[in-house]
């Protein structure tokens, strides 16, 4: 330790006491510690190359599978159309999970005093943002190319359609911002109302002891 540390330990040290001794298992969490960051660099390393390979394996299947005249490519619509479903799909189940890692601290500060309520809400929030995922997907599938809007009477892609499949993916991430903002917001809101009725049901629990 250095000698700011040294001073702030004599000083926070009891007049006469001794050092307190040093951990037994310091050094057994110490390991652990080192062990669980390797293995979340391997798992961020793992999900990568899972992306990488991924887009580049639907890469090469439009560019091998996909119909050319004149050397420009004519993908069916509907090739297309499942392609963005899949996207959809893929930052619904991986983005959610990924921005919930983060705010575990967060909830577990938030619900300090009633952990369990806090898990359940945490569980709850997860089945209403995935029932919203999936209804947003199911909203937005097109089963036959819109004509009077892609102005298009050949079943191949055409930019009106690119734009809007674009337009179906900033859709999905902005409503999981704003689901995960209003998550912020609300929940030390819920997190106060929670802790205030365990609170009063505790006082009342020991008025009733007192007049038994």
């Amino acid at each position: 330790m250095s000698d700011i540390e040294h001073l702030i330990e004599e000083a926070l040290r009891p007049v006469g006491a001794a050092p307190p001794p040093p951990s037994r298992d310091l050094f057994g969490r110490v390991l652990e510690s080192v062990h669980d960051d390797r293995r979340r660099r391997r798992k961020v390393r793992r999900v990568v190359a899972l992306w990488v390979v991924a887009v580049a394996a639907a890469t090469a299947l439009v560019l091998l599978l996909t119909p050319r005249s004149d050397g420009d490519l004519l993908m069916p619509w509907w090739i297309l159309e499942l392609a963005t479903t899949a996207v959809l799909v893929g930052i619904a189940v991986w983005l959610g999970p990924f921005i919930k890692r983060f705010g575990r601290a967060y909830a577990a500060d938030v619900f300090h005093d009633n952990p369990a309520t806090g898990k359940s809400y945490i569980v709850l929030t997860d089945v209403v943002y995935y029932l919203i995922f999936a209804a947003y997907i199911l909203f937005t599938v097109q089963l036959a190319p819109p004509l009077d809007q892609w102005g298009n009477h050949s079943p191949t892609v055409v930019a009106p359609q690119v734009q809007a499949e674009l337009v179906r993916i900033g859709g999905i991430l902005l409503v999981i911002g704003v689901l995960h903002g209003l998550n912020i917001v609300l929940m030390p809101v819920l997190g106060r109302l929670f802790s205030l009725n365990r609170r009063v049901d505790r006082a009342d629990g020991v008025e009733r002891a007192g007049r038994a």
